[in-house]
């Protein structure tokens, strides 16, 4: 069995699971699950296709923390992780934060990069880690529930200098939270920093 680092499980200012919004959704996600691997499916899809990703609703709207995705309906892809780690935590199931530096471009790097996050999920059954991505699916992007293979929104284009980093975060980056509190509207923030 993997050692499992509790970090994964605690709550944070932006994994705020003990809100009540949180706490009664986990509920209602519970009477709908027979299994915790159900479970961990349908709050991924749950998040994945019922909260809106900003950009994609183009709304100013800017949710800072997981209860105010649930409570907004809305969220960039940084505060949807932050969204489905707080479910999975408040049911005992370890989940972190994963990286990627992608273009803002369908095809070049002239318009710049972003910081893209999705989850890391420790599946007890299969003692691992896999990577959910919960950005919500559009035309060209088609990111799904998968245990043997990763189906994330964005395949990486190294010749545009994209990184996915694969690493695993307890909680959402400082430097991501602090552009979060200082923004107005969501729709105007930008990260042309690599994580690492």
């Amino acid at each position: 069995m993997i050692n499992i680092d509790k970090d994964f499980l605690i709550e944070t200012e932006c994994i705020d699971y003990n809100n009540p919004i949180i706490q009664e959704k986990v509920n209602e996600l519970k009477l709908n699950s027979d299994s915790q691997l159900k479970y961990i499916e349908n709050a991924y899809r749950f998040v994945r296709d019922e909260i809106s990703h900003s950009w994609d609703a183009k709304s100013e709207v800017v949710s800072r923390k997981a209860s105010e995705v649930l409570m907004n309906r809305t969220g960039i892809c940084w505060t949807k992780s932050s969204l489905l780690a707080a479910l999975l935590r408040a049911n005992g199931i370890p989940s972190g934060i994963s990286y990627q530096f992608l273009t803002t471009a369908d095809d070049n790097a002239d318009e710049g990069y972003i910081i893209h996050a999705l989850n890391t999920v420790f599946i007890i059954e299969l003692n691992k880690w896999i990577r959910l991505d919960a950005r919500g699916n559009k035309e060209n992007v088609h990111a799904d529930f998968c245990l043997d293979e990763e189906k994330l929104a964005f395949p990486i284009r190294s010749e545009l200098g994209e990184v996915d980093y694969r690493d695993n975060n307890p909680d959402l980056d400082e430097r991501l939270i602090k552009i979060l509190k200082e923004s107005k509207n969501i729709l105007e923030i930008t990260t042309d920093f690599k994580m690492y």
